[in-house]
């Protein structure tokens, strides 16, 4: 942190608090050049970052209901409707009504999803590696469980 003599000591108590040394600034600095990155690597294949958690949702679990999706990733109806209308229109996906309630649409892989999972990982895996790179495992796991514990914290 740049200190400077003719700071006042109350400006430089709270210079931690200030842009761009403050924790959120830094945080989503971090989230914009991830977002960046792979949005460059997921190019080639015509996806976005948001695609990738989409698809990461029915990897784990195939058949799930819009709602749940947007509940896993915080997101609102609208924006991913939206989304879920590209991913349909690519052929990633395909939508089917609920056979036991008509209002739940759920969503399914089709062929060509289920066969991203074999090649959008490696790639995820080569931006955090270069994102962590000469940090140690231990600190990798330290700084997830800091970043599980503040989103607890503000949730």
């Amino acid at each position: 942190m740049v200190s400077t003599s003719n700071q006042s000591p109350a400006l430089e108590s709270w210079q931690q608090n200030l842009a761009p040394y403050n924790l959120g600034y830094r945080i989503k600095l971090v989230s914009q050049l991830l977002s960046r990155k792979f949005t460059e690597r997921l190019e080639p294949f015509g996806l976005t970052p948001f695609h990738w958690l989409v698809l990461c949702c029915l990897w784990q679990e195939d058949g799930l209901p819009t709602s749940s999706i947007g509940d896993k990733l915080k997101q609102v109806g609208g924006t991913l409707t939206g989304v879920l209308d590209r991913m349909e229109e690519r052929g990633l996906v395909r939508r089917e009504r609920d056979t036991h309630d008509r209002r739940i649409w759920r969503i399914w892989l089709t062929d060509a999803g289920k066969e991203l999972e074999a090649v959008l990982p490696p790639i995820a895996a080569a931006v955090r590696d270069e994102a962590m790179e000469g940090i140690s495992f231990a600190d990798r796991e330290l700084f997830s469980q800091i970043l599980n514990r503040a989103i607890a914290n503000l949730s």
